[in-house]
């Protein structure tokens, strides 16, 4: 059955329509997983504009009975009633940062065969081949060991207040009640526990305007500025072992502003910072860090959000570790960055990254999958959902 609870979509601007691009189409949930991806982003959705893609993905789930399907805004979400003993979600978003058209993005296209083949595209690691494995797992698992909610969503990529996950979680949270969450986020097809914390703060330096031609009468907020500038480059970030995995925390100056003219003495200038910190810490223990190294100093936090710890103690955690991990190898890793997960673990639902793609390539004007990491990620979590 299919519930449509639609909300704001965001503007109706064209930031994602590119010529040659689709902007409407159906998906074949049950092509293979390169044909699917490729769908997938070649319905361009760059956040404010996913409503295409949306409504695509709603009508492809709704064709299988075996799904519930609920939407909200350019949020879709679908979920199986078994009545197993545990429900999971896994979840993922749509949107994507902006198209570029030097290089072109999109449309994809595929380089190589078999194995070694590329898919190259806006989307393809952040994350629309996490979408895709969701899409083709969604449809294919009629009879899963765990009842599933699979979580479509907007927004991701834009400020926080925008997320659709967040919005969920605030309107519907009971769509996202569950005993564990899987986030397809890019991680090179590896398990990755938790996520780093983020803060941005803004350091203001105050001086004294005057004419630049007798500057001996004001005092310059940038010159100033520079025992920040030297607290930051003489800053030894720390690396913080967390329920068995070592986070590297960062702190680094992402914006300079000051001045109002070439022939004036700035009277103020502002140092924005960005704080990247282990998620053993509080967002009020990383404001009270970066006040102290700023002592003497202005600092505004205007942004901040709490990370997740690995959670891999937990034995839904641990099951699905042993599981993942038997078909992909390796070790769980941490999530520098931060993600989602955050928001499950907010919710009381240990979570964990785990999708195709390299991380280090999102965002990128050259973004590429190889493909081969669509099947071994499919694999993986089929294995887990049907144990």
């Amino acid at each position: 059955m299919t519930a449509s609870l639609r909300g704001w979509r965001g503007p109706p601007g064209s930031p994602g329509r590119v010529a040659g691009v689709t902007t409407t189409t159906s998906l074949d949930l049950t092509a293979d997983l390169t044909t699917l991806t490729a769908a997938v982003c070649d319905i361009a959705s760059v956040s404010g504009d996913e409503a295409a893609l949306a409504d695509a993905v709603e009508a492809a789930l709704g064709a299988y009975p075996h799904l519930e399907v609920l939407r909200d805004g350019d949020a879709v979400v679908a979920r199986t009633h078994l009545g197993r003993d545990s429900r999971v979600v896994i979840a993922g978003h749509i949107d994507t940062v902006p198209l570029t058209t030097d290089p072109v993005n999109l449309p994809t296209r595929l380089e190589g065969e078999g194995a070694d083949a590329v898919l190259w595209g806006r989307g393809t690691v952040d994350m629309k081949g996490g979408v895709a494995v969701q899409l083709a797992l969604a449809a294919a698992l009629t009879e899963p060991t765990r009842d599933v909610t699979w979580v479509f969503y907007d927004h991701e990529e834009v400020d926080a207040s925008l997320n659709g996950l967040g919005r969920i979680a605030r309107e519907h949270p009971e769509w996202l009640a569950a005993d564990f969450a899987v986030l397809c986020e890019p991680t090179d097809a590896g398990l990755e526990g938790g996520c780093n914390g983020t803060l941005r703060a803004e350091v203001r330096v105050a001086g004294v305007a005057a004419h630049s031609a007798r500057a001996w009468t004001g005092s310059n907020a940038i010159h100033s500025a520079a025992p920040v500038l030297a607290r930051l480059a003489a800053y030894e970030p720390a690396s913080v072992e967390v329920d068995g995995l070592v986070y590297r925390e960062g702190l680094n100056a992402v914006t300079i502003t000051g001045g109002i003219a070439t022939n004036v003495v700035p009277d103020s200038c502002v140092v924005t910072v960005n704080y990247r910190f282990a998620p053993s810490r509080s967002v009020e223990e990383a404001t009270a860090h970066v006040r102290d190294l700023m002592a003497g100093y202005e600092v505004v936090v205007t942004d901040a959000a709490a990370g997740a710890r690995p959670g891999l103690d937990d034995p839904a955690a641990a099951e699905f570790a042993a599981a993942v991990l038997g078909v992909t190898g390796g070790a769980p890793a941490p999530k520098y960055g931060w993600t989602d997960v955050a928001r499950f673990s907010a919710l009381g639902v240990p979570a964990v990254n785990f999708g195709p793609g390299d991380p280090l390539l999102a965002h990128k004007d050259d973004e590429r999958l190889p493909v081969a990491q669509l099947d071994l990620c499919r694999d993986a979590l089929r294995a887990w959902l049907t144990a």
